[in-house]
């Protein structure tokens, strides 16, 4: 069996305004706590949970956060040390660190080589100061330039960028900066999301009291297709809805989930899938990490997914990627739907697939109900 290994670093130095995520800084988990102190043997936790992972071979493995460049190399590496001695990690495997700009030296990445590593995506989100403040990140634009340059001199086979659009008081030609400043640099993908304005954060709260506006869904349609064109331009090819890359220098881990194969979250929060079974963690540090040295599961809660909601999920992916579906994967009744889609240029079915153009992408959901209504 393959199996893809997702190991969730649950800390940050600070919470950006428009971050939901399930990572902590060390103050909001212990007073006075330091990173040291409150990850000290979150490594300890996260290799007991291993030891109930299926033997397999492992194509990747992903360390997400939070930032998981805070924590040391070494630490890191033992994660991938113990994957490494207890699996079979396959010759080519792909092993990504997330990293924040800032939290990085030409030291800390000959060190993260060193134990295994050879992607890396740093989050650099945008390229004008005035947006980054909008989103409360605190890095330094500046940075990620000298960052890529660190990681590529390093020995990195693989880098990417992540970008947000669509923050507020963003424009066109500020995306359009952005984007521009991002291809300059010696990077080999770029994923660019669109910003969601999750309930309970601090952005959230800044719209709804009126302090900031979302752009309108016009500019946010023409801010997908600058980064589309551009990207496709510069040699980057589009191969899932907010993704694209150099030839063959896809991310494997994540077209491991689109395409709905075998794999084991490691930590707090953290999501598995093996064969249709779905668990998930306690979303809490301090309960992860007390559950596992008591001896005991720390997974929250489990479901098992019906054959209907599988090809839901299968189609609901599928259409996300460059390949697209198969006819032979819907019915004559969701076919027949589609056609409009089809003649207003939304899709293209010239081959023996249906794939999502440009426009179709910007309503790919839309299309999704259309298919499993």
């Amino acid at each position: 069996m393959s199996l893809s290994f997702y190991v969730h670093i649950p800390y940050c130095i600070k919470r950006c305004g428009y971050c939901d995520f399930n990572t902590y800084t060390p103050s909001e988990l212990q007073d006075g706590a330091t990173l040291e102190i409150v990850s000290n043997d979150y490594i300890d936790a996260v290799l007991r949970e291993l030891e109930s992972a299926p033997t397999s071979t492992v194509p990747t493995i992903f360390f997400g956060g939070g930032t998981p460049s805070l924590l040391p190399p070494a630490d890191l590496g033992r994660v991938i040390a113990a994957i490494r001695k207890r699996f079979e990690l396959a010759v080519d495997a792909e092993i990504t660190l997330e990293a924040n700009p800032d939290s990085v030296t030409a030291e800390k990445l000959a060190e993260y080589l060193v134990v295994g590593f050879n992607r890396i995506s740093f989050g650099m989100q945008s390229a004008k100061p005035h947006v980054l403040a909008a989103l409360d990140r605190t890095h330094n634009p500046e940075n990620v330039a000298k960052a890529v340059s660190m990681a590529r001199a390093a020995g990195f086979e693989s880098i990417s960028v992540d970008l947000i659009y669509g923050t507020p008081g963003e424009s066109l030609d500020d995306w359009r900066e952005t984007v521009e400043a991002a291809l300059s640099l010696d990077i080999d993908h770029i994923s660019a999301y669109a910003l969601i304005v999750e309930t309970g954060t601090k952005l959230a709260a800044q719209i709804k009291r009126g302090d900031l506006t979302m752009p309108d869904d016009d500019l946010m349609a023409d801010m997908y297709l600058l980064v589309d064109a551009l990207c496709e331009k510069a040699g980057l090819s589009w191969y899932e809805l907010s993704n694209w890359s150099k030839p063959g220098k896809e991310c494997l881990h994540n077209i491991a989930y689109w395409k709905s194969a075998n794999w084991w979250g490691l930590g707090p929060g953290a999501h598995s899938h093996i064969d249709g079974q779905r668990w998930w963690n306690v979303k809490h540090p301090t309960a992860y990490k007390t559950k596992l040295f008591a001896g005991e599961s720390p997974v929250q809660d489990r479901e098992t997914m019906n054959a209907s909601q599988l090809r839901d999920e299968e189609i609901m992916l599928a259409i996300r990627m460059r390949e697209g579906l198969s006819f032979e994967m819907l019915k004559p009744q969701e076919l027949e739907r589609l056609a409009s889609y089809r003649e207003e240029g939304y899709l293209d079915t010239s081959s023996d697939r249906i794939k999502l153009t440009p426009i179709g992408r910007l309503i790919a959901d839309r299309i999704v109900r259309e298919i499993v209504m």
